[in-house]
């Protein structure tokens, strides 16, 4: 998190909480480094949970959304809007994406991986959620890794551990689950690079990579 990269891909299965993870980053970078950052929505999967629906706060903090122009609203195409290109033709911004779910949402990511490849200035988080049924374990999460991997064709550099049971989560349900972040990360031969966590519990978690999540749980 200290030494960001200029584009942070946020992937992962459905639920996950990768939007979350995705618009708190992008707070991040603008409140702790000062820099311009756009933040884009490349989920043509999920209608219901989006970066859109953060679109007043981060205008407020000077943060450009780029979504579908159908979000949010009853018509929902699988079509990702021409802004997005500008996002890696021009490089004077950070710039966060929030991919959709599973290699499906990742297909929409293809396209524009050369062009990411080549500036090679790009991190890919995978947002790993302990508690979501199907990628309960580390071999289910694997599974889905390798199958975004492929689709998305951009390989994974870090994991985000995102486990949690919203509103209801306890410091002891994140620690819990950090063994499984940890073994993850060494069968994929990548790091942790964060571990997210509502504020008010923050301090309790006893690691030094926390990403405080100050969004409402919905999120996740």
């Amino acid at each position: 998190m200290l030494n960001p990269r200029r584009v942070t891909l946020f992937c992962g299965h459905y639920g996950t909480g990768k939007t979350n993870i995705a618009v708190n980053y992008a707070f991040y970078l603008k409140r702790q480094l000062g820099k311009s950052v756009k933040i884009a929505d490349m989920d043509i999967v999920n209608p219901y949970f989006r970066t859109k629906d953060s679109e007043r706060e981060l205008s407020e903090a000077g943060i450009e959304l780029i979504s579908p122009r159908y979000a949010n609203t009853n018509v929902d195409l699988p079509a990702l809007p021409a802004e997005l290109y500008g996002l890696f033709e021009y490089t004077d911004s950070f710039a966060v994406l929030d991919i959709g779910g599973d290699d499906r949402g990742a297909y929409a990511l293809g396209r524009f991986a050369p062009l990411i490849l080549e500036e090679n200035n790009f991190d890919n988080f995978y947002v790993a959620n302990f508690y979501r049924p199907l990628t309960s374990t580390v071999e289910d999460t694997i599974e889905v890794m390798r199958e975004i991997e492929a689709a998305g064709k951009i390989p994974f550099t870090g994991i985000v551990n995102n486990s949690n049971l919203g509103d209801e989560t306890r410091p002891e349900d994140i620690i819990g689950k950090i063994p499984l972040a940890d073994e993850l990360a060494e069968r994929c031969k990548i790091p942790v690079v964060m571990t997210a966590v509502k504020r008010d519990i923050s301090g309790e978690i006893g690691r030094d990579d926390i990403l405080p999540l100050d969004l409402q749980a919905k999120y996740y």
